[in-house]
């Protein structure tokens, strides 16, 4: 595909989530069929191996399989090459060059927090590998290296390829400040509507765990945003606090949405939902939320 661009990248991506078999295996004919329902969805385009994604967990074999079933989906996508081992993300983004997607997303490498010198040249190394394919930087908010709206604009001045940043958002100054780095800025999906009014340009979205189109067609809706803080607030939050992962709550999501057979269930050590979790949250989100659930998947 075309490369994406800082001007160009927009809008509610939606990710992979892995199915997984009882022995943690991949089930990768399932694994094909979400991203065939992925790809007739509204959503701008699909990535694979961010959080959600378990990216952590993979072999190198399951990184490459996975890629290759994320290039064949009938729409823009982007590859998660993140790992936090400088050296064994160097080498992702290499091969998920040879893909061609759109951009690939990267983190700082995550055992030891980097200096700002740091942080630069391994953007810098990674850029060269990439080559011809934007990156896309994912600072969440547990990452060891927080970068700020400040630095965020040398990064950008310094490393051309840099053309968007995956981020938990901030305040009006966080937005006038991180704004003048040029990039595209990205953040969760349950904030989209208010956080557009701020400037944000898109989601890499965990609403559309719970239903893609439903996600694209309430993207700026700040009535149904208060809506879905509220199904967070009574089945999202307790998972939450039980100390369940990220990747188990947009499992979690896409199993109460229904849109695909993703499953709950997350690699060893991590904890999944219940079914019984699910099906108390099911009702819930199609009673709070109908304007999710109004369209296809």
């Amino acid at each position: 595909m075309r490369p994406l661009t800082a001007d160009t990248l927009r809008g509610v991506w939606a990710t992979l989530l892995l199915p997984l078999n009882a022995d943690d295996s991949i089930d990768f004919r399932r694994l094909e069929s979400q991203a065939q329902a992925l790809g007739e969805t509204s959503v701008a385009g699909v990535y694979a191996h961010g959080t959600a994604g378990e990216f952590q967990t993979l072999t190198e074999d399951e990184f490459d399989r996975v890629n290759s079933i994320l290039a064949a989906v009938a729409k823009p996508f982007q590859i998660g090459a993140s790992h936090p081992s400088a050296q064994v993300q160097l080498d992702r983004v290499e091969r998920a060059a040879k893909f061609a997607p759109g951009a690939i997303q990267v983190i700082a490498p995550d055992w030891l927090p980097l200096n700002p010198t740091e942080l630069l040249t391994f953007l810098q190394r990674v850029a060269d590998v990439a080559g011809d394919v934007p990156l896309v930087l994912y600072n969440p908010p547990h990452a060891k290296t927080a970068v700020s709206p400040q630095q965020l604009c040398q990064l950008a001045a310094a490393v051309p390829s840099l053309i968007g940043l995956k981020t938990a958002g901030g305040d009006r100054a966080w937005f006038d400040q991180a704004l003048q780095s040029g990039l595209a800025i990205f953040v969760p999906g349950h904030f989209l509507a208010s956080m557009s009014l701020l400037g944000a340009h898109g989601s890499y979205s965990n609403v559309a765990a719970l239903s893609p189109n439903g996600a694209v067609a309430t993207a700026h809706d700040l009535d149904v945003e208060q809506r879905i803080a509220e199904f967070f607030a009574a089945h999202v939050v307790p998972l939450q606090q039980a100390g369940l992962s990220n990747p188990a709550l947009d499992k979690f999501l896409a199993a109460v949405g229904g849109w695909a057979d993703a499953g709950t269930r997350v690699r060893w050590p991590m904890q999944a939902a219940t079914e019984d979790q699910v099906a108390a949250a099911r009702p819930a989100a199609r009673n709070l939320l109908p304007e999710l659930f109004r369209d296809s998947w």
